[in-house]
Formats: C-alpha cells, structure tokens, sequence
C-alpha cells in the first residue's frame, strides 16, 4: 500500500475550463476558436514557470497578430476559469490524509492564480504535506526536476511515490524519473490502485 502520494491538480482534483467560461473568455480577447487556445496553450510553459500574466497575455497577443481590448479583464477571467473542484476528489484527499498517507500536489499552475485558489480552497489544501507549484519552483511538468523538487520537499525519492495526473506526457515524464505514475481516469480508478 503507497504511503506517498502525489496529485496533479487540474483534471485531477480541480476542475478545467467550463464552455461557459471559454466563451467568457474568447469574448473579452475578441479572438476565439482554434488559433486564440493553439496560442493559449503553447504560450502556456513560460507562464506556468512563472512569467507575469501582462507578459502571457503580451505574448499571446504578438503570436495571433491581435492587441487585447481588456488586458485585465481577460486576466481576471482567465484566473476566476480555474477555481472550481471536484468535491468527490477533495472527499477522497481529506480521507487519504485521514489513513495517514502522505500526500504532495505537483501542478503546473500560475502566479496569479496561487493566492485565489488557495484563499478558495484551504481547508483541504491544508491536508497535503508538499504543496509543489510550477510558478514556485521555475519549472513545469515534464520537465524532470518538477518531479524531484516535488519528492525533495516530501522527503523522499522519487521511488517512493505514486503519481496521479491527467495528461499523458507528464505520467511518461514522472516514470522516467522514477515514480510510479497513472494516467488519472477517476477516483474509483485510485481507490482501486489504493
């Protein structure tokens, strides 16, 4: 039975995106569809390793040929789009922590947003032993020492931990630095691996 456990946070624990608020947000920039995410998201590294959100947005804008009407508004949308949480995920943390395992958070998220979610979302934040944020440490998933600096901080090698993210690339990449890692489909999925 793992002792050490590690969680992505988005896709996993936290909630992505809704329709409602990529709508919100594709409406503020004034630019949507397939070239404003292909943007969004390949810009996205420098940002979660902790690039300031005028600077993304900057970035953003230069590679679609745009200039954003609402700088702000588009950042504060962009941030309130990464709030919500699973409630049967935060269940299952607060019960893992309850048994006595030690539990870590490895996610690749940004500056801005670190003070709003943990503000929102403390109580079960608080259980977690290691809370590893991309913006923190200067580095993001895949690269490997997120996933050192994430066992570093728990205490332990990287031998020792069962990780649980969303996205392929990242369970690849922890493997080689080797954890054990799933490719994170739901939490009976993890009760049953538990």
């Amino acid at each position: 039975m793992p002792d050490v456990i590690v969680f992505d946070l988005y896709g996993v624990i936290a909630r992505t995106q809704t329709p409602a608020a990529v709508r919100r947000i594709e409406e503020i920039a004034g630019v949507g569809g397939t070239p404003f995410w292909d943007a969004y998201w390949s810009c996205r590294p420098a940002y979660d390793a902790g690039q300031a959100s005028a600077d993304y947005w900057a970035v953003v804008a230069d590679a679609l040929g745009v200039a954003f009407p609402d700088v702000p508004a588009l950042i504060e949308a962009d941030l309130d789009s990464w709030t919500d949480v699973d409630d049967t995920m935060v269940a299952l943390v607060h019960e893992l922590a309850d048994q006595g395992r030690t539990l870590g958070l490895l996610s690749n998220i940004i500056g801005d947003l670190v003070p709003r979610f943990e503000a929102r979302h403390g109580d079960w934040l608080s259980r977690f032993d290691a809370l590893t944020y991309s913006c923190h440490i200067g580095v993001a998933k895949p690269d490997p020492r997120a996933y050192e600096i994430c066992a570093d901080r728990l205490g332990v090698r990287t031998a020792d931990v069962l990780f649980f993210d969303d996205t392929e690339r990242n369970v690849l990449a922890a493997r080689k630095t080797g954890m054990r890692a799933e490719l994170f489909t739901s939490p009976t999925q993890i009760r049953a691996i538990l």
